[in-house]
């Protein structure tokens, strides 16, 4: 890994991880969000995992509010340190620690 890649997998990290603990307290669960990028194409391939404990977590959460809060949230924690996304629709999804197993 790079020096420069170092420095943007830490920049994702620490974002990611003030929209967690934010997103712990809100949604009942939610247990952690994750990512995957190719660093050479930063920020177009960052891709978001929001992981929920069960199927029905994630069911109940997506028929709500919760899928704009979160997009939104994790939109404007990236802009506050000059990262845009440009199509966070398709670079968030959301899955289950249920099915991973």
């Amino acid at each position: 890994m790079r020096k420069s890649d170092k420095k943007v997998e830490n920049l994702i990290r620490d974002v990611l991880t003030d929209v967690c603990e934010g997103t712990l307290k809100s949604y009942d669960g939610f247990l952690w969000v994750t990512h995957k990028v190719k660093y050479s194409s930063f920020p177009q391939s960052l891709e978001i995992v929001c992981v929920f404990e069960t199927n029905q977590d994630r069911a109940h959460f997506l028929a709500g509010e919760g899928q704009q809060h979160v997009a939104t949230t994790i939109q404007k924690a990236f802009d506050k340190v000059g990262v845009q996304l440009k199509n966070a629709g398709k670079q968030i999804s959301y899955e289950t620690q249920q099915n991973r197993m």
